[in-house]
């Protein structure tokens, strides 16, 4: 026999076939067995009120509407996932999500891009963007939470974390609905807490008034305690530009959305015209639109794990983000964001928001303006009693448990 054909008869030989009780992957896979889906109502206890409420493009903010994704597997596992809307959309997210899950039953949990992409094409005659997307990050979610659960792992350290807590700001005592001097008080109140940062809201119709709220929270901060301003959207691109000019002298951690949310190239103009960095991204429901604004330049990318579809498109984004070196301030859902704040190479900032603690029954640990990674698997977080109270729809799909 010649060497060329001993080469090839030990080729044949490697990849010959294996003992009949061998089996593939595929098949020694888990399955999803059952799926519970609900809709869950959160109710705030004050009217909340931004620039878009101002201007009268939207009413005041009253309640969040939450869908819950609980998901079980043949062999036990576990998971728990949301998406929200706020004002709007949420029992037509619900809706959808009720179509969707069927899709999920009988498949392996382990293979969380294939079913991102099957429950993409599920609803694509609806779009790839928006409520569609918006629909699958609670069985996304949920099935990250149970592979970090699997691995008896926190998400951040099944992810690969580069730190174990997060620098964290407080939004939620600077709507503009509240009234200057309890802003002060709400500042200082956070301080004491161990917050990190405050964001103020901006963007009311006269730029005086904002202007006036941050020269008063700046000098109750001091100088280099981080301050960031917001103007959800509310100036076109000239106002922006003076507005923006006028802010420079506060030494902003950030000025975040001073335009329309998909007017990328403007953010990026306004990100290389100043020195105070450029934040948005929070409004974008897809990795698509995310990739626009990366490459447009603004600084800091604000994306939203629900809203974008769920961690799997949001880990692409941070892949993206991190090549094109953009700093990350995730949006909201500080539960699900730490874990993913926590694995992003470039230090980057947590919006903390204690709206949602009644939903679950496990609490954060904030401390010397960090938040904290907790040795919880997956998530970290349980739905509480308060929240299945508040529950006004559910339905089960597949075999119960």
């Amino acid at each position: 026999m010649t060497q060329s054909a001993q080469g090839v008869e030990s080729l044949v030989v490697s990849y010959a076939p294996v003992g009949a009780d061998a089996r593939t992957a595929a098949q020694a896979g888990d399955r999803i067995e059952w799926i519970q889906l609900s809709l869950v109502y959160l109710p705030l206890a004050t009217p909340v009120s931004d620039a878009k409420v101002l201007t009268g493009v939207q009413k005041p903010l009253t309640e969040i509407a939450f869908v819950f994704a609980q998901i079980r597997t043949r062999d036990g596992h576990e998971g728990i996932g949301f998406g929200y809307s706020k004002r709007a959309g949420g029992p037509g997210m619900y809706a959808h999500a009720k179509e969707l899950a069927p899709n999920l039953i009988g498949e392996d949990p382990n293979d969380i891009s294939r079913m991102f992409t099957k429950l993409l094409w599920a609803g694509a005659s609806m779009g790839r963007s928006g409520l569609t997307t918006q629909a699958i990050a609670p069985f996304d979610i949920a099935l990250w939470d149970m592979k970090a659960k699997r691995a008896k792992l926190p998400l951040a350290k099944l992810l690969g974390a580069q730190r174990d807590s997060v620098q964290c700001y407080n939004t939620s005592g600077g709507y503009l609905h509240t009234p200057l001097d309890q802003v002060l008080r709400n500042v200082e109140i956070s301080r004491a807490s161990g917050i990190g940062g405050i964001k103020l809201k901006v963007g009311q119709p006269d730029l005086a008034i904002g202007i006036q709220r941050v020269a008063a929270v700046r000098k109750l901060l001091g100088d280099g305690f981080p301050l960031m301003v917001d103007a959800n959207q509310q100036w076109d691109r000239q106002k922006a530009t003076r507005a923006c000019r006028a802010l420079e002298g506060f030494d902003l951690t950030w000025i975040e959305e001073p335009l329309d949310a998909h007017d990328y190239e403007g953010h990026g103009l306004l990100a290389e015209r100043f020195d105070t960095a450029i934040a948005t991204g929070e409004m974008l429901t897809s990795f698509e639109e995310h990739a626009r604004l990366i490459q447009a330049g603004t600084d800091f990318i604000q994306p939203d794990a629900p809203r974008v579809g769920g961690i799997t498109p949001f880990l692409k984004i941070m892949a993206l983000g991190e090549f094109h070196q953009r700093k990350l301030a995730p949006h909201f859902a500080m539960e699900i964001h730490l874990h993913l704040a926590a694995a992003y190479g470039i230090e980057p900032w947590l919006e903390h928001f204690e709206w949602l603690g009644p939903l679950f029954n496990e609490q954060m640990q904030l401390k010397d303006g960090r938040m904290h990674v907790s040795d919880r698997h997956g998530l970290g977080f349980s739905l509480s009693e308060q929240a299945i109270r508040w529950r006004t729809e559910c339905q089960e799909f597949g075999k119960r448990p």
